[in-house]
Order: C-alpha cells, then sequence, then structure tokens
C-alpha cells in the first residue's frame, strides 16, 4: 500500500498512474465556496466531515483519487485516518471539471464512484456555470438534476413560468436539511 502520510499529485485508476494537475483560481474559488457552506453546516450540526482538493481518497477496489470536494458524515467516520487520508466510500464527492479532468470526471470516474457506492457525486462545471447531481439509488447512479446560474441578461429571456420551475437551491441528499444556492457556488469574484 502506498504510504498515505503525504498528498499525491496523481491519481490511480485501475492501476495506472495519472497527473493531477494544479486547479486554476476559479476552480480552487468554486470548491471553497462550496466546502465553506457545508463545512458550516456540519461544524454547527456536529454531523460530518469537508475535505478539499489535497487529501486522498483509496477506494475498496485499489482505486485512488484526489476530489475536489469530499464529504464524510459523521456516522462514515471510521473511514478516516486523521493522520494520512480516506480509507474507504466518502459520503459525497465534488468534481469541478477542467479542460484536462472533464472527460475523466464525466466517464471512469463517475464510474468507479458509482460501484463503489458514493451516496452523492456533483459535477460542477465553471465554464457553463452548471451543476449536475447524481444521487446513488439501488447501487446506480439517478440523475437529480440540472442546476443552472444564470446571468441577469439570461433570466429576462425566461417567462414568469420559466423562471418559477427554475431551482436555485440544491438539496444535498446526505443531510436532512441542507440547501445551497446556486449563485453561492459561482459568486464573488467569479470571472462572468
Amino acid at each position: 500500500m502506498l504510504n498515505d502520510a503525504l498528498t499525491r499529485d496523481y491519481e490511480v485508476i485501475g492501476g495506472e498512474k495519472f497527473m493531477s494537475p494544479m486547479p486554476r483560481l476559479n476552480h480552487s474559488g468554486i470548491v471553497m465556496r462550496l466546502a465553506a457552506r457545508i463545512f458550516n453546516y456540519v461544524d454547527e450540526k456536529k454531523c460530518g466531515y469537508v475535505f478539499t482538493d489535497n487529501v486522498d481518497v483509496y477506494f475498496p477496489d485499489g482505486n485512488l483519487f484526489n476530489p475536489d470536494l469530499v464529504v464524510v458524515t459523521k456516522e462514515n467516520s471510521g473511514i478516516l485516518n486523521w493522520k494520512g487520508a480516506i480509507h474507504g466510500v466518502p459520503d459525497m464527492v465534488v468534481e469541478v471539471l477542467s479542460r484536462s479532468t472533464r472527460k475523466k470526471d464525466l466517464t471512469i470516474k463517475k464510474d468507479i464512484y458509482e460501484s463503489n457506492g458514493v451516496k452523492e457525486y456533483w459535477i460542477i462545471d465553471p465554464f457553463m456555470k452548471v451543476v449536475d447531481v447524481y444521487i446513488l439509488r439501488n447501487r446506480k447512479f439517478d440523475f437529480d438534476n440540472t442546476y443552472f446560474k444564470y446571468s441577469e441578461d439570461e433570466l429576462g429571456t425566461l417567462t414568469d413560468e420559466e423562471k418559477a420551475a427554475e431551482k436555485i437551491e440544491i438539496k444535498v441528499s446526505i443531510f436532512d436539511d441542507l440547501f445551497i444556492k446556486v449563485d453561492d457556488i459561482f459568486s464573488w469574484g467569479y470571472d462572468d
């Protein structure tokens, strides 16, 4: 087993190493805004843990990933090695797409998260400003919804009925009452 005392700059998928590129500012900003909102909730409720893209996750099937954001509920905290890494299946994983990771995040990593039993998977596209949410049901990811951040101009093109149908908050399914506003994920300092 790899020594998990240090964070890797690579991931292991199917026994093969893949380098992990350093994230750009918009990528890091999105991760931190989302992590802050989830952290505030789990800290107040004492119901879990949030980690960003500097933690290794060793899955039971032998894959090693360094997801952009990981959430582990208090009930699942036995997978945490506080001197090293996560050994097991997190409850929630978030990946922020980049040009170099897009294909893996949408295909092979999604499939591996599903087969290992990750309960909730979010894919954030910083270019399109959308969040795709998948919930594990009957051991398969079920597509929940695509959540959009609209500009004022885009909102102006929607009818009142269309605006009312748009979801502006994402329910975090692993917690009873946590909702994240889409605008909060892509807010302040984000280059429109």
